[in-house]
């Protein structure tokens, strides 16, 4: 096995149509206009459109299928720099997964039509990071990669069936690194705060980042015993899609270029804060020339995000 990229992702993929600045939701047998739109991928390639444009090479295992919205989506993948689709393929069999996401001020609601189901991956590549859901059974191709020194970067969602089952945590043994927002840290382990919950969870792995939306984000190195706290910035949010996935991304890239936890933090805050001023998840993902430019134009956060001038 050799290396051949810097993250590997695998998921579904979707294609996301996302309908904003609307009035108020429709009642039973309405219509209701909006007044902007975004189509994206989705799913998996957020955070895969993400790591590419921050400059790693990002390998994505996913599927789309042989129709109009698959090859919508893989056309829009393939001009990502960065992104390679070689463990990606269409399925004559199987639709594309799709969404539809009506905003509407701080409230999302989702439509979606397609297939969670995965696929045998014929190959692997060498990959120095991969990111992958958190649930008790950590799939082969994971466990697999962190044997060859991947490291796993793992996240969760929101369980509708309100049972945060604790064998989750139990599987954050074979993780690296635990990125939630403060809800799900909260639920998991059973805490009031954000910060309870972090200490809670780092007694199951090495290092974690709770995001907590306008309020920043904290981490913990538990080997190093480093402990940080990072604000967010200041921007108008228009949509949130995506940025979990986005903070994600740059927390990873922090990680992989070892710089302290705090930089971290403020890099994954920054990119995140950018990509919620416009609508759509990877679509809305930056590039480090926007983070950069960011930058210049808050000259009073230069103390803050000094760093960066020389990574970007």
């Amino acid at each position: 096995m050799q290396e051949q990229v810097d993250v590997f992702l695998v998921g579904t993929i979707f294609f996301d149509l996302v309908l904003a600045g609307i009035p108020e939701l429709p009642q039973p047998g309405a219509e209701v206009w909006a007044q902007d739109r975004a189509v994206s991928p989705g799913g998996v390639a957020n955070r895969a459109v993400a790591t590419a444009r921050l400059g790693l090479r990002t390998g994505l295992a996913g599927l789309a299928g042989d129709d109009e919205f698959g090859a919508l989506l893989w056309r829009a993948l393939s001009e990502v720099d960065n992104l390679d689709l070689r463990w990606s393929y269409r399925s004559p069999t199987r639709p594309t997964s799709v969404t539809v996401s009506v905003t509407h001020g701080e409230d999302r609601r989702f439509l979606t039509h397609g297939s969670l189901d995965g696929y045998e991956l014929a190959e692997l590549p060498a990959a120095r990071a991969t990111h992958l859901a958190v649930t008790p059974e950590v799939p082969a191709w994971a466990l697999e990669l962190r044997a060859a020194g991947t490291r796993l970067f793992g996240g969760v969602g929101w369980d509708a069936a309100q049972k945060w089952s604790p064998d989750v945590l139990a599987s954050l043994v074979h993780f690296d690194a635990f990125t939630p927002n403060d809800k799900e840290a909260m639920a998991y382990t059973r805490t009031d705060t954000a910060g309870d919950a972090l200490k809670r969870l780092a007694e199951h792995a090495p290092l974690v980042a709770v995001t907590c939306g306008p309020r920043g984000s904290i981490a913990i190195d538990s080997g190093s015993g480093e402990y940080a706290r990072a604000p967010a910035i200041p921007v108008r949010a228009v949509d949130p899609t995506g940025a979990g996935d986005i903070f994600v991304a740059a927390f990873i890239t922090g990680t992989l270029a070892e710089w302290p936890l705090r930089q971290r933090l403020l890099f994954a805050n920054l990119c995140a804060g950018l990509s919620v001023r416009r609508l759509g998840g990877a679509v809305s993902a930056p590039t480090r020339a926007e983070a950069a430019a960011w930058i210049e134009e808050n000259p009073e956060l230069a103390g803050e995000y000094g760093f960066l001038r020389g990574e970007l």
